[in-house]
């Protein structure tokens, strides 16, 4: 047979070696055999260090991505909860500033009150507290609404003060509300007394930013900036020594005969809430005398011509006097 034909590969057992459960139980063997001797001799402990040295960089690069997502989640776990914690915040700041400011409105409110409460003694009319519900939409005057009106005892041409001084007056009364003209208005007028010179003057609305004037005056007048007026309580209406406005600016043109002098109300109208409406002055005034009636009696007849008899004879007897 020749050589080249020959089998020369080895026979399947010794080509195959050891079968795979002898391989198992040999390791396996040895695996224990080396732990009973390192738990004994301790001789693989430097090896376990050279180990955990030499493998030190890389457990640190493999575990870089694990920490940065970790950290990246815990990021955006505390943003959204210091973005939620903002918002709590800012709500909790708008209900402690709506809150202040309701404090700081019902503290306004109270001085008022109290301010209003310690004038009512003062007063020696009548006065009926009310509360401003709005203004007149109308541009073109300065009203205010009252929530009491003819039911509640209001009457038209009334007064309308705050602790201040004067505001305005009744111009329309109806069953639950009254319209209170203002005297910043165009159509206003009050007469008014000067504090400091005791002289008599009419003050008008509708001067400029809700100013007043002091019309008819003469120019050669003795009026300062600054001089207090009050009412003078000779119209019927207001009574005596409420604070109207004061003396803003006196113009005095030589070429003209008044002069031009503009007042600051003393209760501007703007922000106020709560007022007192006072009863007219001509309400507590006494009633005047009813005149005789045409058929009198012969008695009162003969009694006023001796009156007039008399009133002759005096006259005849003193020149100039003036006759009953």
């Amino acid at each position: 047979m020749p050589h080249g034909t020959l089998d020369r590969t080895p026979p399947p057992f010794f080509r195959q070696g050891a079968s795979a459960a002898t391989k198992l139980a040999f390791f396996a063997a040895l695996s224990l055999l080396l732990m009973v001797a390192d738990a004994r001799l301790q001789f693989a402990r430097p090896l376990r260090a050279a180990l955990a040295v030499a493998l030190l960089p890389l457990e640190r690069a493999l575990a870089v991505p694990v920490e940065m997502a970790g950290r990246g989640g815990e990021y955006l776990r505390g943003l959204a909860r210091a973005r939620a914690d903002e918002h709590a915040a800012r709500a909790a700041l708008a209900a402690q500033s709506a809150r202040l400011a309701a404090l700081e409105q019902q503290a306004a409110d109270n001085r008022r009150l109290r301010a209003l409460l310690a004038l009512g003694p003062a007063l020696a009319v009548p006065a009926t507290p009310a509360e401003v519900l709005y203004e007149a939409a109308d541009p073109y005057s300065r009203k205010i609404v009252l929530d009491r009106g003819s039911a509640q005892g209001i009457a038209a041409g009334a007064p309308v003060i705050d602790e201040r001084g004067v505001l305005g007056q009744v111009t329309r009364v109806y069953a639950l509300t009254s319209e209170v003209t203002l005297l910043a208005d165009k159509d206003a007028a009050i007469p008014v007394l000067n504090a400091r010179t005791q002289q008599r003057a009419a003050a008008f609305g509708g001067g400029p930013g809700g100013t007043l004037e002091l019309r008819f005056t003469s120019a050669n007048a003795d009026v300062r900036t600054g001089d207090l007026l009050q009412t003078s309580g000779l119209d019927g209406v207001y009574p005596p020594g409420l604070a109207v406005a004061s003396v803003a600016g006196v113009e005095r043109r030589a070429e003209s005969g008044f002069a031009r002098i503009t007042l600051a109300p003393a209760a501007p109208p703007d922000g106020v809430r709560f007022v007192l409406v006072l009863a007219p002055l001509a309400t507590q005034l006494p009633p005047r005398p009813e005149p005789a009636a045409d058929g009198g009696s012969a008695g009162d007849r003969g009694a006023k011509g001796t009156r007039r008899i008399r009133g002759a004879a005096s006259a005849g007897a003193a020149p100039g006097a003036g006759t009953p």
